[in-house]
């Protein structure tokens, strides 16, 4: 069985998501987004938070439906994180499935950045990171409305290597 989004889920969902953050009474400086599941998630939450700052980052993992690379792995371009050792960090992404691309780009932020908190639209019972703001917990896959029917094919195997030089 599976979980199905919808995209006025995801309007409830990020909008729900940053009455918690604002409830909390954190007020992050920048919202790093996680691509490409979380681009979308970042911009709510940033719009509706009044953060300006918003930041992507591409970590590629999952190849497929359960399919997944053996590590995690940022591609570059890589955000430059000088001069934030106070910039309270959110990271917003869909999912947090297994954890590692949560924990992966956790880990690239410590020690740059005064604070890290995450937030997700669904966390999943395995996740290695249990994330401060999280809009439904599931142990389905996810059948996000952004990936559900990709118009030209799998692009997945399309990546191009944009790193300079």
């Amino acid at each position: 069985m599976r979980e199905v989004m919808t995209w006025d889920d995801l309007g409830s969902g990020t909008r729900e998501l940053a009455e918690a953050i604002q409830a909390d009474g954190y007020e992050p400086d920048i919202v790093l987004g996680i691509a490409r599941g979380g681009l979308l998630v970042a911009g709510a939450i940033g719009y509706a938070l009044g953060v300006k700052n918003t930041f992507t980052i591409n970590v590629e993992f999952y190849t497929g439906v359960d399919e997944r690379l053996a590590m995690p792995m940022i591609l570059p371009p890589v955000p430059d994180l000088v001069d934030l050792d106070e910039a309270r960090v959110l990271i917003a992404d869909d999912v947090a499935d297994t954890g590692r691309t949560l924990l992966l780009v956790k880990d690239f932020c410590a020690g740059k950045v005064g604070e890290v908190r995450c937030a997700v639209l669904y966390e999943k019972p395995q996740s290695g990171v249990q994330c401060e703001y999280v809009w439904r917990r599931t142990d389905r896959w996810i059948d996000f409305p952004w990936s559900a029917g990709m118009l030209t094919g799998d692009r997945s195997k399309r990546s191009r290597d944009l790193s300079p030089g």
